[in-house]
């Protein structure tokens, strides 16, 4: 008999052949990359965070059609193994958030340079902010993680190795709504970071900006407000990201110290593309 696992699984990259999913290849063949979603979501900064959300390659040949999920998906799903390979043998989509990622970006929105270049001045490393809209309202957690030259952070995020979790659970859990997320990983050609956008809805203006202006364009670099005071640090949870007038002129700016609906253990606003 197979022996099989059953848990909650965020589905982080899908890919034929070790390409991603693109293809009208039979949809029981794409192997995935997964993470366990532990019962209670695990700090970034915990030591045992990199175990509590270690990736899961799911190879298949799966015994149902996996046509429906798509990198970011959360399924309750029943997992089996047959001589050390893993496929999927049952799931039930609980969430549709979309992951999505885009290599050797130009344009970076000034917003996300200018925050990098505040936390290398301060000697700081990760850094987190707020976005909001033109109503003033939050509607995306910004993170920015070091791309250092021996190791590549974008592919790292992409498949779970750096635990993006943490970063959905926190504002899951400061938000409680029910709508599904938009995740971009975005890498710069001009700098080495990798921006994490959480935004807020996968359906609102700014998830459907970011995937247009960045073909997945410059309207939102020229959008974004310049960040001009301290830098929020994610893994300390302290600091303050001011914003001043944008470019565009018709955006909210200034910062709160945090806000009721995202995390305002940031500390950071940001104005978004809108």
């Amino acid at each position: 008999m197979e022996p099989t696992t059953s848990g909650r699984f965020r589905i982080q990259e899908r890919r034929v052949g070790g390409d991603d999913d693109e293809s009208a290849e039979d949809d029981r063949s794409p192997s995935f990359t997964v993470v366990e979603l532990p019962s209670e979501p695990v700090a970034p900064d915990d030591p045992d965070a990199a175990e509590a959300y270690a990736p899961l390659h799911i190879d298949g040949p799966h015994a149902v059609p996996t046509a429906p999920l798509e990198p970011g998906y959360v399924v309750d799903a029943t997992v089996g193994w047959t001589d050390g390979t893993a496929r999927f043998i049952e799931f039930e989509i609980v969430s549709r958030t979309r992951l999505y990622a885009a290599d050797e970006v130009t344009g970076m929105f000034e917003a996300a340079r200018e925050a990098w270049n505040g936390a290398r001045a301060a000697g700081e490393s990760v850094v987190s902010t707020t976005t909001r809209g033109q109503d003033g309202d939050p509607n995306g957690a910004l993170y920015l993680f070091p791309d250092a030259s021996d190791r590549d952070t974008l592919a790292e995020l992409r498949s779970g190795r750096i635990p993006i979790e943490p970063l959905i659970a926190r504002v899951n859990d400061r938000l409680d709504d029910d709508r599904d997320r938009a995740v971009f990983l975005l890498r710069p050609t001009a700098d080495p970071y990798v921006a994490v956008l959480v935004a807020f809805d996968d359906d609102g203006i700014l998830a459907r900006t970011v995937r247009d202006t960045y073909d997945m364009g410059s309207a939102l670099a020229d959008r974004l407000e310049h960040v001009t005071d301290e830098t929020g640090v994610y893994a300390a949870d302290e600091g303050t990201v001011r914003t001043s007038e944008s470019d565009a002129g018709d955006g909210h700016t200034g910062s709160d110290g945090g806000d009721e609906d995202g995390d305002d253990r940031t500390g950071g606003d940001v104005e978004s593309p809108l």
